[in-house]
């Protein structure tokens, strides 16, 4: 049978939800896949209030684990939810601070305190770059110089309290595959479910859920949260909100396609301004290349000349010379090999 519940997407929805206890140790359980045998919300929960710029949901855990070999341990777990692209830098500066949180030491004496061992919690509303897996877990090992992993000694509570290991959830690859305990708890999470006619409903096939006492109960609080009004409300207030938020992002998309476009086209023209400038630069090369041989040619020219006068000069000075001693025009002519205009002109 389909049944509606509430979208957890939604940060009224998921904090109505992550407020139960047995519902908090559900999905953290299916999330570290180990028991998780107690779990307490820390004092102080981060919520994004204030509705600026970025939609980001945080609440702290302080969760008592059982590990493989029988031993329980004690561990922070930050868990934060967006629905849209955020900063990084956003993610650091929370996990900053409660690296900084003196309520995240234990120990009685001040000199043996240490960190409690910190695992962060991402469930994203988009995909990170070209990540193909629905949940991707970052867990921090330790090496010698040689890359060799160090085993001996380890986990340390000085290391634990320095690193710590990373769940990132996918929400948009979520979509209906369900191979393990993870992905069934996370199903109620998938979008594809969503109501065509509205977003803050999920329709979603109860018996799939039948016999999981766990998921059974969870979809029993995701009803209970689809019947309350205040909720309905809340949603409605988020909803109204990201709808502007898209709008304004759509808006500034647009406008930053138009700079790029305007953008290109000013590199375009001023390519094609370069090329331009490239060939004329080239023209007034072999321009001033041609100038400076016939410049050359000129100078050769010039020379030649001076040459040619000044042998046409002697060559006038011994003609007088000869015509004064009486010699006539025909015998200069047989003596030179000068024609009679050449004679005559240079006796001049």
């Amino acid at each position: 049978m389909i049944i509606h519940i509430a979208n957890p997407i939604y940060d009224s929805v998921f904090k109505y939800l992550m407020e139960d206890e047995r519902i908090a140790k559900t999905l953290l359980s299916a999330l570290l896949k180990k028991e998780v045998l107690s779990v307490e919300t820390r004092r102080h929960e981060y919520t994004n209030g204030q509705r600026d710029n970025i939609s980001m949901f945080r609440i702290d855990f302080a969760a008592r684990v059982k590990e493989s070999d029988g031993r329980e341990r004690l561990i922070l777990i930050e868990l934060q939810k967006t629905w849209l692209e955020t900063e990084t830098l956003r993610f650091r500066q929370y996990l900053g601070a409660q690296y900084a949180n003196p309520e995240n030491m234990v120990g009685e004496e001040r000199r043996k305190t240490s960190a409690l061992p910190m695992v962060a919690v991402y469930l994203l509303g988009h995909r990170v770059g070209d990540i193909e897996e629905p949940v991707l877990y970052v867990n921090h090992k330790s090496h010698d110089y040689a890359g060799v992993e160090v085993t001996k000694g380890l986990p340390n509570p000085f290391v634990e309290s320095l690193t710590h290991d990373s769940i990132i959830v996918q929400i948009p690859l979520l979509r209906g595959q369900v191979n393990n305990r993870l992905d069934k708890v996370l199903s109620v999470f998938d979008q594809t479910m969503k109501d065509k006619t509205n977003n803050q409903v999920l329709l979603v096939e109860e018996d799939l859920y039948a016999g999981d006492k766990e998921m059974e109960y969870i979809l029993h609080r995701l009803l209970a949260a689809a019947a309350d009004s205040k909720l309905r409300q809340d949603m409605n207030v988020e909803e109204e909100y990201f709808m502007a938020l898209e709008d304004r992002d759509t808006a500034i998309m647009n406008r930053d396609k138009i700079i790029a476009e305007k953008e290109t086209v000013i590199a375009e023209k001023e390519t094609v301004i370069a090329e331009k400038e490239t060939v004329i630069a080239e023209k007034e090369t072999v321009i001033a290349e041609k100038d400076a041989v016939i410049t050359k040619k000129d100078a050769v020219i010039t020379e030649q000349e001076a040459v040619i006068a000044e042998q046409e000069t002697k060559m006038s000075t011994m003609i007088r010379k000869m015509m004064q001693q009486g010699m006539q025009e025909e015998d200069i002519m047989q003596l030179t090999g000068l024609s009679v205009e050449e004679v005559r002109r240079l006796k001049q």
